[in-house]
């Protein structure tokens, strides 16, 4: 235990709460035998006797109190610790629990009676309780008042000090209870009654629509309602929310301050089937296919001192969580300054709607959290609300997790839980103005578990009884919690029956907003504006630099502080990076990339990139983080660029896909000046993110005209390693390829990377912006055919195809390969040990995938007149790879005399051989197949 009490004053008079039912355990040990207890300890029971704490006028002397009268302590302060950790499951928190009999508090099973209690001081239960309690007793009912009303706290899993005492002693203090004027208490109701007569004036109007309502967790509107006004009077300037569908409505009417018009036009219109407007046109969804209308987010300006944005989100419930985190970091940070982005966390915060079954039950919530305290991907505490109905779709709470909450999942990341009943709506704004000033304060996470239901099926056409006749049953009889608290008003004499007419004033606002869309149509009241499908005019971007440039920042970025020690074999690896900037040297993959990034932040573009292993690389090729091998110091030459205009920060990130993916996808949309890259490990783990590919950066511009310019490096190539270490899946994107939505390449030189990084940071802010998706090399990344030289940066661009030279008779030409990626060097060193003729044979490596390039692919074609044959060669089976959009894509520009083939492996459910022997095998007849054949005839 160390040596923490040299005093001779009384050791015990600054411990009390959970640290003094800890004391008390022990002190039993000590009874039983002194030798079980650590020695310092021992001593001082010895001299002290029990940690009981005292004061002047309760003080207890140790030496007159029996046997009898310290195991009363010993229990009352039991008693006190587990109405602390267990007062929860005394609480009333469910509004539809069935069973009116709650269990409560036995005295008898702690050994205690009350008249126990009343013997003994108030501060042995609670030690910062009122001073008017007179004894244990008062204090006991005072706690038991504090934790098992209708808000159930979760707190001994926190396991710091501070912030355990802090949140005890809020709770314990009443602070954390707020007693609203009767003002407030008005406009609370007021905000129910809205809620109420919205949702009621949808089931009326729009018979059978979808809408996912809110009813059974009304409370929420106002919560989020508070804590945004408590937001901006701090100074917050931007609050991010992200939920599902359900309540999505009322969140935009109520909270986002969406017109009533806009939101009964998009019923008028749905579904809407002009999915490609007339001139003229816009229609009522965002993007150029659109979305369904309670998917769709929006945007709040609060008197020019703050934004409040809702993210849009698919039906993937919690995937939106970690890219509204993405968001959020993305406006703490200022990325004006070269080195890492500064950041201010007070600046903006988030808030997740989570469901009840989906909390436990996705994946994507835990690793979340878990980015919650990362230095890459930390925002200061993020505000969940679990809106907890009871039931997920048709499923019992009993079938859809394995605890007793639906929080549950957070205790392991030491996140406060409070559970609320949602039919106490001062209690739901208590629960969330206390989370917000434990986020303000710790930086840290809070969840707020609002218990309700929902009052109709998963969707208005659901009937629910059909799976849970009692609970329906009982819902369909239970009061709204708008008349619930309007009929505690009326009793406390708050409000008259008069109050009445806010209702019919409701009402009537509701139904002017649908007889001005009746009145005006639906187009113009609910027209956005649609992109459509957006052209690119990357052949005008110039992505030169020039050679002296090139050489002067590579000079920079070979320097590194005096005494820094950089590992041996690494710095004579770093330094030969000099010497490629001559004539006759070449520059690998990781030197081009570093003199992209380089020259990138000297044109003013932020750089994001992370990944599992960003700062080295996964192969050991990038090393734009340097590490002292003596102090383990950290250092980036990037960050000390005499030429940098902006921030470069790189993370390695954690053992997540999806969260990282989706994170970084919402930092770039928000950061749209930004160059955000992520990185897979191996281009094979790629698909742990899929539903951010799929839901979010495929089809986000369509669906919302959410623009984004994130760059996904996704590691491919067969080298005999094994199905999982082979292939990042490059038919998944190009199936996902349409409308224009993202480039997908696959290239084969440094020059061309280099380039292509440079030209999509030239999109960036720009209407043409596109996701990037490039399938980077393994073992080509320090191969000396995929090296560049200087002049191939500083002179070159990117080209979509890159032809090898090997026929020199066009006439002669009668096999034409397209091929892309790590195959094509592989067939370029087997040309170059042939002894044979080769004029018969001409390689054109496609860089770009998509978009097609076409009339480049074309031209080539025509160039041969002799011309027999186009053969795509892949190392994919032929059900993977590129070969089956390459198929089409080839068919559409070649003649039609053309003979189009496919060498490659064959059909097989996984991408690679898992022994390497048999991988060579494969290799070498793919090799042989393309280079013999057509040419004999």
């Amino acid at each position: 235990m160390g040596r923490l009490f040299d005093s001779n004053e009384d050791p015990w008079q600054s411990f009390s709460g959970p640290n003094l039912a800890y004391l008390m355990d022990v002190y039993d040990l000590f009874r039983e035998d002194p030798n079980q207890v650590d020695e310092e300890l021992r001593n001082l029971f010895e001299k002290w006797g029990p940690p009981i704490t005292r004061n002047e006028e309760q003080a207890t002397p140790t030496g007159s109190m029996s046997t009898s009268d310290l195991m009363k302590v010993v229990s009352a302060t039991k008693l006190a610790d587990h109405i602390r950790n267990f007062g929860h499951l005394y609480a009333n928190l469910n509004p539809i629990k069935t069973d009116s009999k709650r269990q409560d508090l036995n005295l008898a099973d702690f050994q205690l009676t009350r008249s126990d209690l009343e013997k003994l001081p108030a501060n042995v239960i609670c030690n910062v309780a009122p001073i008017y309690l007179e004894n244990a007793y008062d204090a006991y009912l005072y706690l038991k008042d504090c934790y098992t009303k209708t808000l159930g706290f979760e707190l001994s899993h926190v396991h710091k000090d501070d912030q355990n005492q802090w949140l005890t002693e809020q709770i314990e203090k009443g602070a954390m209870y707020h007693s609203l004027p009767e003002d407030r208490k008005k406009n609370l109701l007021k905000s129910l009654i809205e809620v109420e007569e919205f949702e009621n004036f949808l089931q009326r109007t729009f018979v059978g629509q979808k809408r996912f309502s809110v009813e059974g967790l009304d409370t929420l509107i106002p919560m989020l309602q508070e804590v945004i006004r408590q937001s901006v009077e701090d100074g917050v300037k931007n609050v991010m929310i992200g939920m599902a569908h359900r309540g999505r409505l009322s969140v935009l009417a109520h909270v986002l301050n969406k017109p009533y018009e806009k939101i009964f036009a998009e019923f008028q219109q749905a579904p809407n089937k002009e999915l490609v407007p007339s001139e003229g046109s816009t229609g009522i969804n965002f993007g150029w296919t659109g979305d369904v209308k309670y998917h769709l987010g929006a945007d709040l300006d609060i008197q020019k001192r703050a934004k409040v944005s809702l993210a849009n989100n698919p039906s993937h419930l919690e995937f939106v969580a970690p890219i509204v985190q993405g968001y959020t970091r993305a406006v703490q940070d200022n990325r004006s300054t070269k080195g890492y982005p500064v950041q201010d966390t007070n600046s903006a915060y988030s808030i997740i709607i989570h469901g009840d079954a989906a909390f436990p039950g996705q994946g994507i919530v835990a690793e979340t959290l878990n980015l919650s305290r990362l230095t890459g991907y930390s925002i200061g505490g993020s505000i969940h609300i679990i809106a907890n109905n009871n039931i997920g779709f048709t499923t019992n709470s009993g079938d859809s997790r394995s605890t007793l909450y639906a929080s549950d999942l957070a205790k392991g990341f030491e996140v406060p839980i409070i559970h609320v009943n949602a039919d106490d709506p001062e209690a739901c704004l208590s629960a969330i103005l206390f989370a917000f000033e434990y986020r303000k304060k710790f930086k840290q996470d809070f969840i707020i578990d609002l218990i309700g239901y929902r009052r109709y099926g998963h969707n208005e056409m659901d009937e629910p009884a059909t799976t849970q006749p009692q609970m329906y049953e009982f819902i369909r009889q239970h009061p709204t919690v708008k008349t619930l608290y309007k009929n505690s008003l009326i009793k406390d004499g708050i409000i008259t029956e008069d109050f009445n007419q806010y209702e019919q004033e409701a009402k009537q606002r509701l139904q002017q907003s649908y007889e001005t869309v009746k009145k005006l149509g639906v187009e113009k009241i609910a027209s956005s504006e649609r992109s459509g499908n957006v052209k690119f005019p990357f052949d005008h971007i110039e992505t030169k630099v020039s050679k002296e440039i090139l050489i002067d920042i590579n000079e920079e970025l070979l320097k590194w502080p005096d005494e820094f020690y950089v590992f041996p074999k690494l710095e004579n690896i770093l330094t030969r990076r000099k010497a490629a900037m001559g004539d006759e040297g070449k520059i690998d993959w990781g030197q081009a990339e570093t003199l992209a990034f380089a020259t990138i932040l000297h044109d003013g573009t932020p750089i994001r990139l992370t990944g599992q292993d960003s700062e080295r690389g996964t192969f050991a090729q990038r090393h734009v983080v340097l590490n002292d091998y003596k102090t383990g110091k950290k250092f980036s030459p990037l960050h000390q660029l005499s030429t940098s205009k902006a921030s470069f920060a790189v993370h390695n990130s954690p053992l997540s896909e999806m969260a990282v993916v989706g994170f970084d996808y919402g930092y770039n949309v928000t950061a749209q000046e930004s160059l955000v890259l992520w990185e897979a490990q191996y281009g094979d783990f790629a698909n742990g993110a899929q539903v951010m590919f799929d839901q979010f950066i495929a089809a986000g511009r369509a669906k919302w005209s959410q623009k984004s310019g994130l760059v996904l490096l996704l590691p491919h190539g067969f080298e005999g390693q094994g199905p999982e270490h082979s292939s990042a899946r490059l038919e998944r994107f190009l199936q996902l390829a349409a409308e224009n939505n993202w480039t997908v390449g696959n290239l084969t030189s440094s020059a061309q990377y280099f380039h292509m990084l440079r030209r999509q940071a030239a999109t960036l802010g720009k209407e043409y912006v596109r996701p990037l998706v490039l399938m980077t090399p393994k073992s080509l990344l320090r191969h000396r055919l995929t090296a560049s030289t200087a002049i191939e940066l500083a002179e070159g661009k990117f080209n979509p195809i890159v032809e090898d030279t090997i026929s020199s008779k066009p006439e002669a030409v009668k096999r034409l390969v397209l091929c892309s990626g790590k195959i094509a060097i592989d067939l370029q060193e087997a040309v170059m040990e042939q002894t044979e003729n080769t004029d018969w044979l001409h390689i054109v490596r496609v860089e770009e995938l998509y978009p097609f390039p076409k009339e480049k692919v074309k031209e080539v074609m025509l160039r041969f007149p002799a011309l027999e044959e186009v053969v795509w060669v892949q190392e994919e089976p032929q059900n993977m790879g590129a070969w089956s959009y390459m198929n089409l894509k080839i068919r559409s520009v070649a003649p039609e005399h053309l003979k189009i083939k496919y060498v490659g492996r064959p059909y097989r459910s996984s991408p690679a051989e898992g022994d390497p022997t048999a991988h060579k095998v494969e290799q070498k007849r793919i090799i042989a197949e393309t280079l013999k054949g057509g040419h004999q005839g």
